[in-house]
């Protein structure tokens, strides 16, 4: 791999690094350089990179590190980092009902502030640059993206059968109109309607107007358990979940859907047919044994299939790499197949995959010249990343979310050698924690 922009000077020179691209076979250059000119990639090479774009530039000495596109989380609720260690080993409607809902109801804005810069802060440090959130208080949410220079694709959840139902779709639609491109393009936004079991056809077609006036596609969780598969079933003639909202219409638009835990052949060919992201969140749908989703066969039948964490208060934490490590084991021990959902494979869901899931494929997922500059270097110095026969493999299987030294996002440095650049993290701490405490206590 060898790619340049038009030259121009670099701002920042990784030099000497392995590099890493994901695609459907990993491009790996055992020493090469990734120059970064503004927001943009501007060269991927072999090193040394041509004279124009280290003249001026400040290197960052690659030695000794792996670089890789920034990992993207398809599917969490940033600020639910308040609620992490709050209410486990329950489950999935028992948990929502008697711990979540209930403590959700006392949330506020400043709570949400704070929960979602801890989860920020936990991102990037874990080499996460991008997560798709749906939450509420989500303008809250989009002042901590702001602040700590992640990228983000945003949604007001939405429950179209609790009271409020219609001022929480004008929030969700103000939030489209006013972050929508926001922060030089690192703020994206959707529409959240939360489930087909919380928001009846007749709200789903007001969601579905707003979206098509705002031109936003939507995030919404799909068939995650099998009762509520089956409860869909019952009350619309068969039908699943998946089939319900294409037989609405939903899927006319961009989709991103969460989990599809319960997909049956049907629901894959229409999910493929119809463009829809999904995000796999095997460790929350481990933890809280709602089941193992069909992704080698929703990936053999051509689904845009990424990978999410889900939030803290499921998972409990929002490291992607392990995310990908569990994916990856899951889905061999559930075929008995050691062959499936290799480590090369396992990392493009990390990255490219859930890049193409929310729709943001142009601009990031992968190392190549003209792409965001979203990059991550990972110590391979460690015992446990040795010995170096095959990195890729190595990344997926060996490194930590420690292993993350330095974090690279839209050209800006956010973290430096293990150090948070931008925010006091010990603030940040401190302040979550406040406030997650005052929650439980109410």
């Amino acid at each position: 791999m060898h790619e340049t922009r038009p030259a121009q000077a670099a701002d920042i020179l990784v030099s000497g690094a392995q590099v890493i691209s994901p695609g459907e076979e990993p491009v790996v250059i055992q020493k090469g350089d990734v120059a970064v000119s503004g927001s943009r990639i501007a060269y991927v090479g072999p090193s040394p990179a041509p004279e124009e774009f280290r003249r001026g530039a400040r290197v960052l000495d690659g030695s000794g590190l792996v670089a890789l596109p920034g990992f993207v989380n398809a599917h969490t609720h940033a600020a639910m980092t308040v609620f992490r260690g709050f209410a486990d080993d329950m489950p999935l409607m028992e948990w929502l009902t008697q711990k979540i809902w209930p403590s959700e109801a006392r949330l506020d804005g400043d709570a949400v502030y704070w929960g979602a810069m801890l989860a920020c802060v936990e991102m990037i440090r874990a080499g996460v640059t991008t997560f798709a959130d749906m939450y509420f208080f989500m303008d809250e949410t989009a002042k901590a993206v702001e602040r700590t220079g992640i990228r983000a694709s945003l949604s007001r959840g939405l429950i179209g059968s609790a009271p409020g139902a219609d001022g929480a779709l004008a929030e969700g639609t103000e939030l489209c109109e006013h972050w929508n491109g926001a922060c030089g393009g690192r703020i994206t936004t959707m529409l959240g309607p939360h489930a087909p079991y919380t928001c009846p056809q007749a709200f789903l077609e007001k969601v579905m107007e707003a979206a098509a006036d705002l031109e936003v596609g939507m995030h919404i969780h799909l068939s995650e358990t099998e009762g509520e598969v089956r409860e869909c079933r019952g009350l619309h003639g068969g039908m699943s979940p998946i089939e319900l909202m294409d037989s609405y219409g939903l899927f006319e638009f961009p989709v991103l859907a969460a989990h599809c835990v319960h997909a049956s052949d049907r629901d894959i060919e229409i999910l493929s047919a119809k463009g829809v992201g999904v995000a796999h969140n095997p460790g929350c749908n481990m933890k809280i044994a709602s089941g193992i989703a069909p992704v080698p066969k929703m990936i053999r039948a051509g689904v845009k299939v990424g990978l999410g964490t889900d939030g803290a208060a499921s998972n409990n934490n929002l490291d992607l790499l392990e995310e990908a490590r569990i994916a990856a084991f899951l889905h061999k021990l559930a075929s008995g197949d050691p062959t499936v959902l290799p480590a090369g494979e396992a990392l493009y869901l990390a990255t490219l995959g859930s890049a193409r899931a929310l729709g943001l494929d142009r601009d990031i997922g992968t190392l190549e010249a003209g792409k965001k500059a979203d990059i991550i270097l990972i110590d391979a110095t460690g015992p446990h990343m040795y010995p170096h026969h095959d990195m890729v493999s190595q990344v997926v299987y060996s490194a930590r979310s420690s292993d993350v030294r330095t974090v690279i996002i839209d050209g800006e440095i956010l973290m430096e050698d293990g150090a948070i650049l931008l925010v006091d993290e010990e603030e940040v701490v401190a302040r979550a924690e406040e406030r997650a405490q005052a929650l439980v206590r109410a």
